[in-house]
């Protein structure tokens, strides 16, 4: 038999809650229990979201009166959290799944769904796990996302590269024409080294969870799965499988002719030649790297488009060609204001690094072949 349930809770916590734990809901699922939330009172309340492949749960503190636990529709029960007013929000439940929902002076009524018919989440047995600042976790995440691929055929590069070591923690996405790695110190690490691969739709939802706080995450991996606990918030996905990238083989460091760019200047001259470029006219950049500049130029059936960017160093003249987007989302999303280009060259990688010091980032684009003219 159903038992009540009956607890009351800040409206802006359980707004807050509610939010975080729809973003693991499935829009549309066969078993209708997981287009909706499980809500869970104990001594606080617990709201979870699962789409069979991505979990998320966090925890709220709320005065339970009646402990219990049933799932509602997440859409609805997310629309009338919005709309209630700012004031504590009384839940209560019978045992028939009929629920109250209080606010002031609105009301809302709703039936839920038995608990009974939501899946459980996977374990995550506790065999290796690392710590790491919430602030660091999140930008590492932001600043190598944006090259997982999104290409099914090889599904374990929909995802990015933990690995975990004497260095700390190196993480790295490639999508087959750039890689991004970001490299920083972890606090503390159980388990010796290990590596896996998280997937990218998981890390996403990760780096929303994290704050711009020193405030530790936590990592587990377990046997199939990854479990991140972010404050009162756990993430639970499934590792994936497969062979990643070698990448330290994949990136070639004996590049002859080095420069020194300014990161929002060459931004910028990449942003007005790529004008011309569109979906429907595409065009590599065509770029001359001689002394202390580098002469940028696009040609479609839009329009031509030149630009110079100053440098420093020299770049001997190599003429080479890049896909633009990738070029520019290398530089933009590389935590420096100036930075080192490596090339070689004109059919070989472009390497950027930091100017000195320790090298926390490196990002490669592969460039494009050029059609003489």
């Amino acid at each position: 038999m159903l038992l009540p349930m009956k607890f009351s809770c800040e409206k802006a916590l359980l707004l807050s809650a509610v939010n975080t734990a729809s973003r693991a809901v499935s829009a549309k699922s066969s078993i209708p229990a997981l287009e909706g939330l499980l809500l869970e009172a104990e001594t606080r309340l617990t709201v979870s979201g699962y789409n069979m492949q991505t979990g998320i749960r966090t925890h709220v503190s709320a005065d339970v009166t009646e402990g219990g636990s049933l799932v509602l529709s997440a859409r609805l029960f997310g629309d009338m959290i919005r709309r209630l007013p700012d004031d504590v929000v009384v839940f209560s439940s019978d045992k028939n799944l009929n629920v109250k929902l209080t606010c002031g002076d609105a009301s809302y009524d709703l039936t839920a769904i038995s608990s009974a018919d939501y899946p459980d989440m996977p374990e995550v047995e506790d065999q290796f796990s690392f710590q790491i600042q919430q602030k660091v976790l999140r930008a590492m995440i932001g600043e190598t996302s944006f090259a997982v691929s999104t290409n099914e055929a090889r599904p374990v590069h929909t995802g990015s590269l933990f690995e975990i070591g004497e260095k700390g923690l190196t993480m790295v996405a490639v999508d087959g024409f750039r890689l991004a790695l970001r490299r920083e110190p972890v606090e503390r690490v159980d388990g010796g080294a290990f590596s896996f691969v998280a997937p990218g739709s998981a890390l996403g939802e990760v780096e929303k969870i994290c704050e711009d706080t020193d405030e530790l995450a936590t990592v587990t991996l377990g046997n199939r799965h990854l479990l991140f606990e972010v404050g009162h918030t756990e993430l639970i996905c499934r590792r994936l499988e497969g062979e990643f990238l070698d990448y330290k083989t994949a990136i070639p460091r004996a590049n002859p002719i080095a420069v020194t760019v300014d990161t929002k200047t060459m931004i910028a001259s990449i942003d007005r030649v790529g004008v011309v470029i569109s979906d429907k006219q595409k065009s590599p950049v065509r770029c001359v790297f001689e002394e202390d500049r580098v002469l940028l130029s696009a040609r479609t059936g839009n329009g031509e488009a030149k630009d110079v960017c100053k440098i420093s160093g020299d770049g001997k003249g190599l003429e080479i060609g890049f896909n633009n987007r990738y070029l520019l989302e290398a530089l933009k999303y590389c935590p420096a204001d100036t930075v080192r280009m490596e090339l070689n060259t004109g059919i070989s990688p472009c390497i950027i690094t930091p100017l000195e010091g320790e090298e926390n980032f490196l990002y490669m684009v592969l460039p494009v072949r050029l059609k003489n003219s």
